[in-house]
């Protein structure tokens, strides 16, 4: 509910025909691990049916799945990757990537994956060096932030 408050995902967003809604649907439904679907396997779905991601977190929001083993550490028990134990700071490349993104209003889910591209580096810690940072990052891919 809380979640339905701050994201409005269109029922349909990619406009897939009924059978493919019904074929993803099914997809997702047998890609779930303790009724949670990982995000890895919500991105193979969609590169599977060649839609947009925020297809696939439509129909899972529309059935009710969560996610789970968010590629950038969100969803997990304490709400963030970074606990404050970190034994440094972001290297000076990476943090002024960031600054960027933030200072652009794109801090967001796709431009983390980008940036990891970039510089060669995991999602986990670009979102991980973010948080050390203070910064917050927004739309996911699938629709879940």
């Amino acid at each position: 509910k809380k979640k339905k408050a701050r994201i409005q995902l269109p029922e349909n967003p990619a406009n897939l025909p009924q059978e493919t809604l019904e074929q993803l649907g099914a997809a997702v439904t047998d890609s779930l691990r303790e009724g949670y679907l990982p995000c890895p396997a919500a991105w193979r779905i969609a590169k599977d049916f060649g839609i947009p991601r925020i297809a696939v977190g439509s129909v899972m929001d529309n059935r009710g799945v969560r996610v789970t083993e968010c590629q950038i550490g969100f969803f997990k028990v304490d709400k963030t990757p970074y606990r404050g134990d970190a034994p440094h700071q972001p290297s000076p490349e990476l943090a002024a990537g960031l600054r960027e993104l933030d200072g652009a209003g794109n801090l967001t889910c796709a431009e983390v994956f980008a940036l990891a591209r970039r510089l060669k580096v995991t999602p986990l810690s670009v979102s991980e060096a973010a948080n050390i940072m203070g910064l917050k990052i927004r739309s996911c891919q699938l629709g879940c932030f």
